[in-house]
């Protein structure tokens, strides 16, 4: 039974190895001009937190982003005030924690398509009004929301207000992001799963030796 708490031994090893990765795959992103301003940038640090969550569950899913999040800010510090951080944390679990609930229920390959999905839809959805309520707000204090507007035009010319810009380029920013995270995550989750579990077994193998 112990094995099967949050806080054991090997579960905390896996969250701080996978919060870890995490936080260095924070650091590097890459823009989609196509999508959404240069400002914005996609980082893949949401699919070793996805593999965890999968592999443990919603609520190792948000330990990790809490990991992930403080490891960041050792590695780099904070440049938005923490609130760039702070939304980061916020939208990572609008994914990882629903589709880490819905596998939980339904550990099937089509529960875990089913999960990923919501977790894309989620996220997009959370980062809407994030973006339009806190996020885009913020950033005007350090450039003037008609440049804020007006990149977001360049792209999208419905982009006419905070709401348009979070709608047509923040919303399928995060769509995109949801679905090449959940594609990764789909190709590499059996395999890390497989390590996870047979380190489990191995585990319970040497301490019923020791009884």
């Amino acid at each position: 039974m112990r094995e099967n708490q949050l806080l054991s031994t090997r579960n905390v090893t896996v969250m701080g190895m996978f919060g870890a990765l995490a936080a260095v795959l924070m650091l590097f992103e890459v823009p989609l001009p196509f999508i959404a301003p240069s400002f914005y940038g996609l980082d893949l640090s949401e699919v070793p937190i996805l593999v965890g969550t999968f592999a443990l569950g919603p609520v190792a899913g948000a330990v990790m982003e809490v990991v992930k999040i403080l490891i960041k800010l050792v590695l780099k510090p904070t440049s938005t005030g923490f609130v760039g951080e702070f939304a980061n944390l916020v939208f990572g679990c609008s994914m990882v924690i629903p589709a880490g609930m819905i596998y939980q229920l339904h550990k099937t390959k089509k529960g875990a398509m089913a999960a990923m999905a919501v977790g894309t839809v989620l996220m997009a959805v959370v980062g809407v009004a994030g973006n339009a309520l806190v996020m885009i707000p913020f950033y005007s204090n350090f450039m003037p929301l008609e440049n804020i507007l007006a990149a977001g035009a360049a792209i999208n010319p419905a982009v006419g207000n905070v709401w348009t810009f979070a709608l047509f380029c923040v919303g399928p920013f995060n769509v995109v992001k949801g679905v090449v995270v959940s594609l990764i995550t789909a190709l590499v989750y059996k395999r890390v799963s497989t390590v996870i579990h047979s380190v489990r077994v191995e585990k319970k193998m040497e301490r019923l030796a020791r009884q």
